[in-house]
């Protein structure tokens, strides 16, 4: 069992490799004949590369910092009073050390790929639209393969070390101890996903409002100073903080079913490292799934994107059927409950199916070949005030579908096989990671593929086709975010509850898991609280948003202002200068998000008690779900609305229609980029931390409640 999940590690390892040495083989300039063009390309890409490697260098620094201090609080602080022989917070710590490694090597992989595959994808649409496809998708697929070949690698490989430290050891302690790994990619996920879209957000802002609407110069002019800001952001949002987020939900679904399914399998390896095997086999699966992507001429991509994604899912659940049959006893008791194998493969199934339709449902809301976005435009010819209304209405709206999907993915499992079959199916979302991160990694790579077309001036045909590419990209990003959100909600659910199991098993006789009452006063308080954390870190987001592109604005108009030349093209803007100005600015603003996050729950359960920690978790699961639904959607929509605009509907550019709507694109894109995915986060963290920090709260919490 070990050696295979070692195979499939090493498979994915190899796979990301190829991929990567087939994008960066392609000579930087080929088929460019005009040296001025050539020149201009290199540069741009080098600008694009040194800024986002610049921010990734600034980030990595606070976070060696964190990394170290909240290793040495969790040595400090965890320590399960049942085995005074082990001390569980020292090697808690090896686990969160292993995970916040991985996350960060997971991130510097795809930042790394998406800035060598971005100008290559450039210059192979000047030969053809198929040619730009497989370029931008074989960037994607370095991060895809890599990442989850990183994240399968990891589990195994803590799992052997834990082994090793700790012989003898009960299996649910083991993996107690492992759930520090989900803490450590969950941790980096935080600082990837707010940081990156504090930064990436900033530069889009200060790029639209003082380029686009005040100086009246089209998206990705070179004239703009926020421009190569704007797409080095792309890479840090999207690419980066994208799969440190998808890499958490891989790591904590996988450790929660661990913990619950630890005393059921002790003796069973094959069952107990069955959630690891889940991400597995998604590895050779995908590398057929990449097999079927066929793009001939523009009508093509869109489709091809989105038939991997169905491919996937269809090949994951076939294959998965005979690895549950093998791997799972027939029948087995978790919690005082009989389970059977086909129960657990039936929870994974509606996880998998759940998590497709939760995208291809955010994908109508979002898309303007659908009515909701095109819904949205119509009201920009009343203005920005209309556009900005039908777009929050569009939100609200689409959380209804979406979590009644979410619904329906917690309560069948659930029936089948507990809340083992709720962790199953949370991996059952993400069984498809390999293709959805390579789908999510190619959209950045276009959408930098067109930036750099437009700043070299190359011709009107090949922004055509790149403008093709970004737009499939928008789409299957907003399926990812979708799928992102929804693999956030059950992991969370999932984590909540082995989060209960472990209080469980450290405090027997207290039965916290039957004991916990809706009105029980601590429970009930901590609900209220709970659903509010998710409103005030949207708020300090946001306002991180706000001030960030204060800064940015003022800088760009200071340099369209005090640099001669700039509107002539006789001049060059101060990039680097605008890049430092995203850079400081998102390190400053993610800060008090962090402290709130990871403070709370620590807190609570330190002055209250395990049961208002379960208050917590439950009403920030409930509410950060709807609430990341509804922002992401709204801000999507905005997006859309605006680029359907820009195809030359409803009176096309630089009409006042075009300006609501690019008014109503820069109110949401916090929304999209920064909010909205940074609540995965708050709901995941939350709960992998609190599930952690079980036996501090066990043995000191309840200061103010006995």
């Amino acid at each position: 069992m070990v050696l295979l999940l070692f195979a499939s590690a090493f498979l994915g390892l190899g796979i990301a490799l190829v991929y990567y040495l087939k994008v960066s083989s392609i000579p930087l300039t080929q088929g460019i004949e005009n040296t001025e063009e050539a020149e201009k390309l290199i540069k741009i890409h080098g600008a694009i590369a040194r800024g986002a490697m610049a921010f990734l260098k600034a980030e990595y620094k606070y976070m060696v910092y964190f990394m170290a201090g909240f290793a040495i609080l969790i040595a400090l602080l965890i320590d399960d009073p049942h085995t005074p022989d082990v001390n569980e917070g020292i090697y808690t710590a090896i686990s969160f050390l292993l995970g916040c490694v991985i996350s960060i090597l997971s991130g510097f992989i795809g930042m790394r790929i998406a800035t060598i595959g971005n100008a290559r994808t450039t210059t192979a649409a000047k030969n053809s639209i198929a040619d730009a496809f497989y370029v931008a998708l074989n960037s994607g697929a370095v991060m895809g393969f890599g990442l989850v070949g990183l994240a399968v690698l990891g589990l195994v490989g803590i799992y052997l070390l834990l082994e090793a430290l700790l012989p003898g050891i009960e299996k649910h302690i083991l993996m107690e101890v492992m759930a520090g790994f989900g803490l450590g990619g969950s941790s980096i996920a935080l600082f990837a996903r707010v940081s990156g879209g504090i930064f990436t957000k900033a530069a889009d802002v200060g790029a639209d409002l003082v380029g686009k609407v005040e100086q009246g110069i089209p998206e990705d002019d070179p004239r703009n100073p926020a421009v190569i800001a704007d797409n080095v952001g792309d890479n840090v949002g999207d690419v980066a903080g994208m799969g440190a987020d998808l890499f958490g939900s891989c790591a904590e679904s996988t450790c929660a079913a661990l913990v619950i399914g630890a005393v059921a399998f002790a003796t069973n390896l094959e069952a107990l490292l069955f959630p690891i095997l889940i991400s597995a086999v998604g590895i050779p699966i995908s590398l057929v799934t990449m097999f079927t992507a066929r793009v001939k001429e523009e009508k093509d991509v869109a489709p091809a994107l989105k038939r991997l994604l169905v491919i996937a899912t269809g090949l994951s659940a076939v294959v998965m059927y005979f690895v549950s049959m093998w791997a799972l006893p027939e029948s087995f008791t978790i919690n005082g409950e009989d389970y059977t194998n086909m129960d657990v493969f039936l929870s994974y199934l509606t996880g998998a199916v759940a998590g497709l339709l939760v995208g291809l449902l955010t994908e109508y809301y979002t898309s303007h070949d659908f009515a909701p976005v095109r819904e949205v435009a119509k009201a920009s010819e009343t203005g920005a005030a209309t556009n900005i209304i039908f777009g929050l209405a569009l939100g609200y709206q689409s959380a209804a579908g979406s979590i009644l999907l979410l619904a329906a993915s917690i309560f069948i499992p659930f029936t089948l096989s507990g809340m083992y079959g709720v962790a199953v199916a949370a991996i059952g979302m993400l069984s498809t990671l390999v293709v959805g991160l390579t789908i999510d990694a190619y959209g950045p790579v276009a959408d930098n593929a067109g930036g750099i077309a437009e700043m070299t001036g190359m011709g009107e045909s090949i922004r055509d086709r790149t403008d093709v590419l970004d737009s499939a990209g928008n789409t299957t990003a907003a399926i990812g975010k979708g799928f992102a959100i929804g693999s956030a909600i059950l992991t969370s659910l999932a984590l909540f509850s082995a989060f209960l199991t472990r209080a469980d098993l450290l405090d027997p006789e207290a039965k916290i898991m039957d004991s916990i009452n809706l009105l029980d006063p601590l429970v009930l308080t901590g609900l209220f609280v709970g659903a509010m954390l998710p409103f005030l870190f949207s708020a300090m987001t946001m306002k991180s948003v706000g001030k960030a592109a204060f800064d940015m604005i003022e800088e760009v108009r200071r340099q369209f202002r005090d640099i001669p030349g700039i509107m002539e093209g006789t001049a060059e803007p101060d990039y680097e200068k605008c890049v430092a100005i995203s850079t400081e600015a998102a390190l400053r603003e993610m800060i008090p998000p962090a402290i709130l996050i990871m403070g709370t729950p620590l807190l609570v359960g330190f002055l209250f008690g395990v049961p208002a920690v379960a208050g917590i978790l439950a009403g920030s699961l409930v509410s950060g779900g709807v609430l990341a639904i509804a922002s992401a959607n709204s801000g999507g929509a905005w997006d859309n609305a605006k680029k359907y605009i820009e195809k030359g509907n409803l009176g096309g550019k630089g009409t006042e229609t075009h300006k609501a709507a690019v008014v109503g694109d820069t109110v949401g894109d916090p929304f999209k980029d920064t909010s909205g995915p940074a609540l995965n986060i708050l709901v995941k963290l939350s709960a992998i931390l609190s599930l952690v920090f079980v036996p501090f709260f066990i043995q000191y919490g309840g200061l103010l409640t006995g």
